[in-house]
């Protein structure tokens, strides 16, 4: 089992930064891939950034290429988004979630186990 708890958002202004965790209380984390998907008011879930389960891999929506980075720390079972140069746009719930093997997975069908969302607001 693999639970996921997301943290570090918040209400910023244009231009700025923001870095989200996932903890996760499960070892299984280690061998896990892991997604960010976000979801807007009014909008479908979409795609932001997956890393595979060793962290040598990494895959961006083009929402997210060069401006988002994916890491984890597999040792202290954590997940993180660095976002940076933040725009209006980015307003969204943000999600991380899990996928019990190896790989980079860009749909949310794919993964298993989800968190329970963090409130990310860019002010214009």
């Amino acid at each position: 089992q693999v639970q996921l708890v997301e943290s570090g958002g918040g209400l910023v202004q244009a231009g700025a930064s923001l870095r989200l965790s996932c903890a996760s209380s499960g070892r299984a984390f280690s061998s896990a891939a892991m997604g960010w998907f976000r979801q807007a008011p009014g909008k479908e879930r979409e795609f932001v950034a997956a890393i595979n389960w060793s962290g040598t891999s990494t895959d961006y929506a083009d929402c997210a290429k060069g401006r988002f980075t994916i890491s984890r720390d597999n040792a202290k079972n954590m997940g993180f988004l660095q976002m940076n140069s933040l725009k209006a746009e980015d307003t969204a719930v943000y999600y991380c979630a899990a996928r019990l093997s190896s790989g980079l997975y860009a749909a949310g069908y794919q993964y298993h186990y989800w968190g329970q969302g963090t409130q990310v607001t860019v002010s214009s």
